[in-house]
């Protein structure tokens, strides 16, 4: 029976019934079961299926491994008494399961997004998300490799759309409570409108604040004014003085009708555990009565990896027969932040960025991954505390673009709360890829944008971030050792108070110590009441501007620019405070004349190869370093060499 039913979901049917005491996936529906990328096959691996579908989960909100998420006893029951939803689901698999590696890789969807094609592939959207052409493979480096790829929707506060992963949690209709948004606009434009989190239950309970700054006052105007124009939806009315584009404005409100947001943990733990080891039909990664997966490796960026983090902080590393569900975990670009998720009313969305609220849930102790105690709040925590207890905690490499050191609190892995160096867990590396900002596309350009002082950072992380995914499967696979963290560290002097942290008097980097500083609230008012804030430093740089510690990439270990992962804003858009995401570059003078006329203490293109020929020359021995030092792999290097040879492996206009 369920052969035939398998058949049927493989011609594009409705699937089939997961077995309970395997899982606790009770439904998954195959709605599509496809070639992907036009048939295009890859080397010593062939084609790939691309299958779409939906995984129902059934929570016992009894268990203690699901008690942890917030709201789960109010939340509607089946007649098993359990608490249902439903997540949009993505595989990418071998046609051929005897042809993979093994090795699941389970991508978190960022806003239901999928980015590990960005950053392993070079894949650009939409073809990363879509996987349809043969150009949406991109050059196909994990396809190659033979990794089976998923993508489980857990944001429940998106809609489920084409190419939009999300989760159909239930929602708490009728209840009620406190609710706040902040907006940074970066226009002019009279009135603003703007999209709440949640829905209004009370419009005369929507209030509004402005402030040039988060460490300033709140003001109230009198020519500032708020007013509901949708359930949702709310045109603010600016006030015409005193605030410029970058101003920040605080909404509260009472808001009704959450949703249990946290079952989107539960949904990423069940559904991978599913995929991971279930032999029924029902899985499309079983064959012959069990699943082809002996490992998984969690991987997110920037949200997604915030997701992770929470994902090993609450305890869902723990399947429910109590066996681990990742074994390796890759938060990328989290920072030391986490997510406001699994709270009522939360906001899976929020990524306070500087000059906006750096005390919201998404931004709490713990911060690092071993326990240590948080003398503002008198806890003592860790984000593999829970994991510990049970014998479940995964291997963990952290990557973080320059940026996050810059603005999302990085240096809170590898300091205590009182800002002193720490070592991190043998099970735990982390890495810093200098120079880069928060996110750049592949084959990304040099912009200059009026919101920025400085041109943009085109910087794609993606050589180093394969090196580091091939490092870690031989760590989960094999017991290899990756290679050692890389960060700046206070124990070794490269990470330092942001006064004096890069040199002064470079020309087109304006260095002011501009970063973002952590801080703790009490959230049981609103708005929340300062507590106290937590030491923050930043990478120090060397004489070119540029980070001294952390994965240089080639444009970096052998330079015709500085590169940062911090770019002030503009005048006009909230000067003195740094632009969200992006990082700045400032090309070396091409001659030594050309240096002394600009008053830059860089040495010049000139002065540093004597020749196109000697550049080339350095690019190819600094990429020899680093693939020996595990850090680029060698297709990667022989890319890197090419585009020195043809000029563009700076990225420079």
């Amino acid at each position: 029976m369920k052969r035939a039913l398998l058949a049927c979901v493989l011609a594009g049917g409705i699937g089939a019934l997961a077995s309970p005491a395997l899982s606790e996936v009770i439904r998954f529906e195959v709605l599509e079961s496809v070639p992907a990328f036009q048939g295009r096959s890859f080397d010593g691996v062939g084609t790939y299926l691309r299958i779409t579908g939906r995984a129902t989960i059934a929570v016992d909100p009894a268990d203690p491994r699901n008690a942890v998420i917030a709201d789960i006893e109010r939340a509607p029951r089946n007649a098993q008494g359990r608490v249902e939803a439903v997540a949009d689901v993505v595989v990418l698999r071998p046609a051929d399961p005897a042809r993979g590696n093994g090795t699941l890789l389970v991508d978190v969807p960022n806003r239901g997004t999928k980015l590990a094609p960005q950053l392993f592939d070079d894949v650009a959207q939409p073809g990363a998300t879509r996987a349809e052409q043969a150009a949406d493979a991109g050059i196909g480096f994990l396809h190659r490799l033979g990794y089976s790829m998923a993508w489980i929707g857990w944001q429940a506060d998106i809609p489920s759309e084409p190419n939009q992963l999300a989760l159909r949690a239930p929602v708490l209709e009728g209840v009620t409570g406190p609710s706040r948004d902040e907006f940074l606009f970066d226009h002019t434009r009279n009135p603003a409108t703007a999209t709440l989190t949640w829905p209004i239950a009370d419009a005369a309970s929507l209030a509004v604040t402005v402030r040039g700054h988060w460490s300033e006052a709140r003001q109230t105007p009198p020519d500032l004014a708020i007013r509901a124009t949708g359930p949702r939806s709310v045109e603010i009315t600016r006030p015409a003085t005193g605030f410029d584009a970058a101003a920040l404005y605080e909404v509260t409100y009472t808001a009704k009708d959450p949703i249990v947001l946290g079952l989107g943990f539960a949904a990423t733990r069940d559904v991978a555990a599913f995929l991971r080891r279930d032999g029924s039909d029902s899985n499309p990664l079983a064959a012959q009565g069990r699943s082809t997966v002996q490992r998984a490796i969690g991987f997110g960026v920037s949200q997604s990896g915030r997701f992770l983090r929470d994902f090993l902080w609450l305890g869902f590393n723990e399947d429910m027969r109590g066996r681990m569900v990742f074994d390796g975990v890759m938060p990328h670009i989290a920072g030391g932040r986490r997510m406001a998720t699994n709270y009522r009313f939360g906001n899976p969305g929020r990524n306070a960025r500087h000059p906006q609220d750096p005390a919201w849930q998404a931004d709490t102790f713990p911060f690092t991954y071993a326990a240590m105690r948080d003398p503002l709040s008198g806890r003592t925590d860790g984000i593999l505390m829970r994991c510990r207890l049970n014998g479940t905690c995964p291997k963990v490499m952290h990557t973080d673009s320059e940026h996050e050191w810059w603005a999302s609190r990085a240096s809170l892995i590898v300091t205590d709360l009182a800002g002193n160096h720490i070592d991190l867990p043998p099970d735990v590396r982390a890495y810093m890829v200098a120079g880069t900002p928060h996110y750049a596309q592949p084959n990304d350009s040099v912009r200059r944008v009026p919101t920025m002082a400085l041109p943009t950072n085109p910087m794609h992380a993606g050589p180093p971030m394969r090196a580091l995914l091939v490092a870690m499967e031989a760590w989960i696979a094999e017991g290899v050792e990756p290679p050692a963290s890389r960060v700046p560290m206070r124990a070794h002097g490269t990470l330092v108070e942001a006064a004096g942290a890069v040199p002064a008097g470079i020309p087109g980097l304006p260095y002011a110590a501009i970063m973002t500083g952590a801080a703790i609230s009490d959230q049981s008012v609103l708005p929340p009441r300062l507590i106290g804030e937590y030491p923050v430093f930043v990478p120090r740089a060397d004489a070119d501007g540029m980070a001294i510690a952390g994965i240089r990439m080639l444009p970096l270990a052998v330079p015709r620019a500085s590169y940062t992962g911090w770019n002030p804003r503009a005048p006009g858009f909230g000067a003195g405070t740094l632009f969200p995401l992006q990082g700045a570059v400032s090309p070396f003078a091409p001659t030594r004349e050309a240096r002394i006329a600009a008053n830059d203490p860089r040495p010049s293109i000139t002065e540093r190869y004597a020749d196109d020929a000697a550049y080339v020359a350095a690019v190819r021995a600094a990429a020899d370093r680093a693939v020996a030092e595990r850090l680029l792999l060698p297709e990667d290097a022989a890319r890197a060499v090419e585009r020195a040879r043809a000029g563009t492996l700076a990225q420079l206009p």
